[in-house]
């Protein structure tokens, strides 16, 4: 559809110009008749010049980088073209001067129109083409950076459901149904741009039910919710990051404490941990948040606030408008 568009465009930019051209020539700088006047036999050969240099030389020249070449072949030809229509069309018998001030704006008006058309639009794909490569690599990287999360996520609940068969298998079969909602959410519904906050905050009460009974009798988790409204949309699987550094990286006997609020549109999720500070600088430590600020910044650029704060605690914060 962007092709039909860019090159109907161009068609009618070309055939008004040839309506002015011709009108301007005929009646506003001549004194010769429709049938008398030879500009009609020379506008087939004007035409001719013109689509030479825009199919042929154009290219070629820009191609190579030969701009001063191609200004020289250019004024060449306007002015061999100048002189061909004084001398075999009109036969004035002018000089050589005296032709080039008269009849050289006929050759260099169209010729260099649509020189500078042809850049335009030349300009213009290329911009489109770098807008499309960007994006192309904007949307490879999203889907790298959500493919190193999602393992994450399944394999920890399938850890936990395996860990239940064993201990309290009458738990396991809701367990199973909560995990399939999960692997739903994960494979299928986290390949959008956006989702509806209800759907991620569904997922991420899932996830923390089986956090807790992972984590039972060996960490205290505080889990709290204020959401005003869920008819927002949010990019999938950016809160889940944060929950799961908390535990995956807190310590034993500590507790964990994860917020998520929603007011006016304006989403604010903190996560607070204890934990080890001698592996507070390794790379596992790191990845999983420095693979959600990309994401932030590719998706939301201004419209969010993230801190880490190292401190007694480690804690997480992330302010994110809808």
């Amino acid at each position: 559809m962007t092709f039909v568009k860019k090159h109907t465009s161009q068609i009618l930019v070309h055939i008004l110009f040839w309506m002015l051209f011709v009108f301007v020539s005929l009646f506003l700088f001549s004194d010769f008749y429709w049938k008398e006047n030879p500009f009609l036999q020379y506008l087939a050969l004007l035409v001719f010049i013109v689509y030479g240099n825009n199919f042929l030389l154009l290219p070629f020249f820009v191609k190579k980088k030969m701009y001063l070449l191609y200004t020289l072949v250019f004024a060449a030809i306007s002015f061999l073209a100048t002189q061909l229509y004084c001398y075999s069309f009109a036969k004035c018998g002018c000089t050589i001067v005296k032709c080039l001030s008269d009849y050289l704006w006929q050759s260099l008006v169209p010729l260099i129109f649509f020189s500078f058309i042809w850049i335009l639009y030349r300009f213009i794909d290329k911009e489109n083409e770098i807008e499309a490569i960007k994006k192309e690599h904007v949307e490879m990287e999203l889907k790298f950076l959500k493919s190193q999360i999602n393992p994450h996520v399944l394999f920890n609940n399938l850890n936990t459901i395996y860990s239940y068969s064993l201990e309290k298998p009458n738990e396991v079969p809701e367990m199973i149904l909560m995990l399939s909602d999960n692997l739903k959410h994960v494979l299928y519904e986290s390949n959008s741009k956006t989702i509806s906050l209800e759907k991620e905050i569904k997922f991420i009460d899932n996830y923390m039910k089986f956090q807790v009974l992972r984590t039972e009798g060996t960490k205290k988790v505080s889990y709290k919710k204020d959401i005003d409204s869920y008819s927002h949309k949010i990019a999938p699987l950016l809160l889940i990051t944060i929950i799961e550094n908390a535990f995956k990286h807190s310590v034993l006997n500590s507790i964990i404490s994860i917020s998520i609020g929603v007011e006016k549109g304006v989403l604010e999720c903190v996560c607070e941990n204890d934990y080890d500070k001698d592996k507070v600088s390794t790379d596992d430590f790191r990845i999983g948040l420095q693979n959600l600020e990309k994401r932030l910044e590719l998706i939301y650029k201004d419209a969010y606030e993230f801190r880490i704060d190292k401190g007694e605690n480690f804690k997480v914060y992330l302010k994110l408008k809808l």
